[in-house]
Parts: structure tokens; sequence; C-alpha cells
């Protein structure tokens, strides 16, 4: 059985102080950010695939739906189409770069203000839409409130929460989107049965209400400690970090957070710094894990899961009722994280989830393969529609649990004061760029490579799968500002953290801890 990429828990500091209920509700208000992401998913797929709105936009893909003679694969093979999804996750890229210079100048709670007006704005546009540019700028303004949100909101539950509880309350991000995404279906499923052909006008529409809910949180939320200090105001840092902790003896954490501090300010270049070998893991992770989170195909599904289910024979309220119950899935498997992330690691959720989406996706490429062919002509019974759906409902849970949330949690927990930003910008432009890519090209390659696109989302989860168990060590319990001891202590990553990176233990112990992961590591392999 080959093995390699465990380390043993580097234990962090225990810091004064517990979980307080000042905490908690500030996180779950910061938290609120991921709904305006999740409306957005769970609603672009609903409102495609409404034939009023298709009647009304995408003329031409309307007529296309109607032709019984089209294959059933390349029915919704429209750019334009995929462009209303798509360009929102375009904008997300690029206000990605400019919301990293935000978060770092101003804080983290005025990026997540901003972006909440924004996505205001863009929401109002997309439900007034008289045509398709309007429609399309309402898109680009959704994007980048969701570039500012995604940029701040991990970053700032991360800074907030104390390391025992901080997979937790960071994955409060991921389950605010899976609520999103299934409030959205929810309510595509209740505005396609509107007469009178505007009922996706209202779902576009309600996109408002979490950007509203975003925006007033946002006016009454105080910042993190490390965003105080980084902006030079040492005693009211202090005595946020008192009231956040529940208690006045945070003399260790706080000395940890001014020596971090302190080492960022000397950093004048952050972008230039994360290139330095010194940063090579945090710059790997926060470009792999964003990339992989979304090659895993999961937003084939959430984007275009009422397309999909159209796709493979469903009526148009079965597909809408079918999103439902996957997004239900997602919320609860959600939760199963939220439960497990700070109990058993973050890599056994990672390792599980792999291996379960791996086993979903080769069945349903199997599975539409023998029902439908090249040809995209055949028909479902009800046992095997249900069933494909039950496989479905199973990679989707695997992804909630695991790629979901910690795709988030994993590069917000990992990087230094210093780069911190920089290392978010990093983890939400390649998110975005490679939302858009497959957002932009799945009706395309459905088309092109039918069922095979399964096998081929299925090949990436084997290569995630494989890098996630060599490669990336445990981080669960570690404080943020602790966190380059894991790095020095694991036998790939070790070589390039300097030892003055590393705050609170002597080179010696980490050596010693380096050399141990080392020969336990070999000797797993050799077994």
């Amino acid at each position: 059985m080959a093995g390699g990429g465990f380390v043993p828990q580097v234990g962090g500091r225990n810091y004064q102080g517990g979980v307080t209920s000042f905490v908690v509700i500030t996180c779950v208000v910061a938290a609120m950010g991921g709904l305006i992401f999740g409306y957005d998913i769970g609603v672009s797929g609903g409102v495609t695939g409404m034939p009023e709105f298709l009647r009304k936009f995408f003329p031409a893909t309307y007529a296309k739906t109607k032709d019984t003679s089209e294959n059933e694969y390349c029915k919704y093979d429209n750019h334009l189409l995929t462009m209303f999804t798509s360009s929102l996750y375009l904008a997300g890229l690029v206000a990605s770069f400019f919301a990293s210079g935000v978060t770092r100048a101003f804080g983290r709670k005025i990026s997540m203000l901003f972006g909440g007006l924004v996505f205001l704005l863009g929401a109002t546009l997309n439900g007034a839409a008289m045509n398709l540019a309007m429609l399309i700028i309402g898109r680009l303004l959704l994007g980048v409130g969701v570039g500012f949100a995604n940029q701040s909101v991990p970053v700032y539950l991360s800074e907030m929460a104390p390391a025992n509880i901080r997979g937790a309350l960071n994955i409060g991000f991921q389950m605010a989107i899976t609520i999103g995404i299934l409030v959205a279906q929810l309510v595509n499923y209740g505005t396609a049965k509107i007469q009178g052909g505007w009922g996706w006008r209202l779902s576009l529409a309600l996109a408002a209400v979490p950007a509203i809910m975003l925006t007033i949180g946002s006016i009454f939320l105080p910042d993190t400690p490390n965003s105080i200090l980084e902006r030079g105001h040492t005693e009211k840092a202090r005595r946020m970090l008192q009231k956040i902790r529940g208690t006045d003896n945070v003399d260790e954490e706080f000395q940890d957070l001014m020596d971090a501090t302190k080492a960022a300010k000397k950093v004048e270049h952050p972008w230039r710094n994360i290139l330095q070998p010194r940063y090579r893991p945090q710059l790997i992770m926060c470009t792999l894990i964003p990339f992989f989170q979304q090659i895993t195909g999961i937003n084939v599904i959430m984007f275009y899961a009422p397309v999909l289910f159209m796709t493979l024979g469903f009526g148009q309220n079965a597909s809408l009722m079918s999103a439902v119950i996957t997004g239900t899935v997602n919320v609860v498997a959600t939760v199963v994280s939220i439960y497990s992330v700070d109990r058993f690691g973050r890599r056994a959720l990672f390792l599980e989830g792999g291996m379960q989406m791996i086993v979903c996706q080769i069945a349903i490429g199997i599975m539409i393969g023998l029902k439908f062919g090249v040809s995209g002509i055949g028909t479902l019974s009800s046992f095997e529609a249900n069933l494909i759906l039950s496989f479905i409902c199973a990679y989707v849970a695997a992804f909630a649990w695991s790629w979901g949330p910690l795709g988030w949690l994993i590069p917000s927990e990992i990087c230094p004061l210093e780069i911190r930003s920089a290392g978010q910008a990093v983890n939400v432009s390649v998110n975005m760029l490679f939302t858009f890519i497959i957002a932009q090209g799945f009706l395309s390659m459905l088309c092109h490579m039918k069922f095979g696109l399964f096998f081929f989302f299925g090949g990436f989860v084997i290569i995630m799968t494989i890098f996630i168990f060599f490669f990336l060590p445990e981080t669960r319990n570690v404080p943020i500002e602790e966190m380059n001891r894991v790095w020095k202590a694991h036998w790939f990553w070790g070589k390039y953290i300097p030892d003055d990176a590393v705050i609170g233990a002597t080179a010696t112990a980490t050596a010693d801890l380096k050399d141990s992961t080392f020969k336990t590591t070999v000797e797993n392999i050799l077994l």
C-alpha cells in the first residue's frame, strides 16, 4: 500500500480563550457572503431551462429544444447561452485582483461591503433585462460582487475563528453557498409555474435578497484583529482579540500576531514575494486546489442540473425537482463536513470524497453510454432515471464534504499574513478562471464528448486524489501564524521553508520531526 503525504499533527500553541457567542455571530453574518455566490450558481441553470427565457434571449436554442431530430447531447450547445452563465466568473476573475489590494489596505469588511453593493446592482439589472446586452452587463456586475466577497469572506472567517474550530466556522462560507444553491433551485421550481412567462425575471431579481443581507451585515461587522493590526492600530487590535476570545489574557496569541505583522510590513510587494521559494507550498496549493476543485466537474451539476436532466429525458418539472434534490443533498453533506473537519482532519475528507466521486462518475458515464450511446438517442426507465439521480446525489455529497468546503478552507488558512491577500487572490482568480472555462465549455463538451465527459472529469479526480495523498499535510488545529511548522515538517515541502520562518519551535525540533516523518513515509511506500 503506497503512502507518503501524511505528516503527524504538529502541536500548535494552546492560546487562552474559547469560543464566544460574539465570534460565532460575526462569522455567521460574514458567511452570508457565500449566499450570493450560491444563489447565482443555482439560479442560472434553472433559468436557462425555462422556455420563455430561451425564446426571448436565445431563440435559436429554443428552436433546437423543440426539434425532435436534434441530438439530445447537442440541443443546448450555444456559446451565447453559456456566456450568460460564464460571464460572471470572468468578471470575478478580474475583480479578485483588485479585491486583493482593497482587502489588504482597507480591511476585510470594506471588501465585503463593496461586493454586496455591486452584486445588488447586478441583480437589479438582470431582473429588469430587456435585451441580451443588459443581461450580460448585469451578470458582469454580479461577477465583480462575487470576486470581492470570495476574496474577503474566507480570510475573514479564518482570522476570526479560534484554531480548534477554524475549519467548522470557515466551512460556514461553503454552507452558505450550498444554501444559496438550494434556495435558487426552489425559487426556479416555483417561478417556472408562473403563468405569463415572467417567472425568470423573479428568479434573477431575487438575487438582490442575499446581496442586501451581505451589505447590511458588512456595515455592522467588526474587522479582524489581523487586519486592524496590519493597518497600524495596535491597541484596537488587542481589544478586538480580547473580545473575540472572551478573555483579557491574549498576550501569547497577540505577540504571534505582532510578529507576523512586522514580517508582513517588511514585504512591499506581496505579489513578487509569493513567488519566492519560501512560499512555494502556499503558491502551489493556492493554484492547484482551486483548479482541482473546478475540474471535478461539480459545476456541470450545479450550473446545468436542469439542462442535464432534460438532456437525459426528464421533463421540465422533473428536471427542476431533481435539481432541488441534489441541492438538498449538497446542504446536508456540507453539515457533515462542518461536524467532521476539525475531528477527522482535512486529508481524511479529501481522500474519502475523492474516491467516492471517482466511483460515481464512472458509474454515471457507463449508464449514460449504455442507454444513449454516441447518437444521443435513447430513453431511461423510471428505475434507471432514479439510479442515475442516486449516483449524482452520491457524487454531490462527496464533493460537499470534501472538495467543496476544503477548496476554500485550505488556501485561506495556510498563507502567512505577508502574502495572505495575494494568496487568496490567486485562489479566487484560479477558481474563477476555471469556473469560467467549465461554464463556457460544458455544453459544447457534452455535445462532442457525450457520455465520455464523465470519464474525463473522473480521470482528473484520480489525479487530484493522488496529489492530496502525497503533498497536502494535515492542518487541523494548527494556528494560522504557526502554519510554517507544518510545511517545515513535510517530507517534500520542508526544503523550501527556512528555519527563521518557523514560529514557536526550535529548528532542531522541527528537523527531527521532519526526519521522523520522512522515514515513516519511506517505510509506508516500501510496504
